[in-house]
């Protein structure tokens, strides 16, 4: 019984947070792209490696460029907030927030980090935040 529950909830849960299927969860979704195109972000840009050392390790194994430019974005964006202004709309059309660049590799630190807790392995190295 408590399968069929948890199977539920979990087909319910992914309804509502679809927004190709719920209305509110579609309007969110404009409203992120539609804050994160005036300062020029990507969604996988507002990830903080200082808060989760999985999200430390997937930037440090992504290639320079990637975490290069993603830098350069972040930095951009804080400069046009302290000035209060946005991005021009021609360079506002050109953005792609959810483009993403670092799901596939953070997928794959988690599934590491999984595995090696599963086996009962120590970690390869011993990561802590500063």
């Amino acid at each position: 019984m408590a399968i069929a529950s948890s199977s539920t909830s979990s087909s319910l849960l992914k309804w509502i947070l679809d927004p190709k299927k719920n209305f509110l969860a579609a309007m969110h979704k404009s409203s992120v792209d539609h804050r994160l195109r005036k300062y020029g972000l990507r969604f996988d840009d507002l990830y903080d490696p200082m808060e989760d050392l999985d999200i430390k390790e997937a930037l440090n194994r992504l290639p320079r460029e990637i975490v290069d430019a993603r830098n350069h974005r972040l930095k951009r964006a804080i400069d046009l907030s302290m000035k209060h202004e946005y991005l021009s709309d021609d360079l506002q059309a050109m953005q792609t927030p959810f483009r993403s660049y670092l799901q596939d590799m953070l997928a794959l630190v988690n599934r590491e980090t999984e595995e090696r807790e599963a086996l009962g392995a120590l970690p390869l190295h011993q990561r802590s935040l500063p």
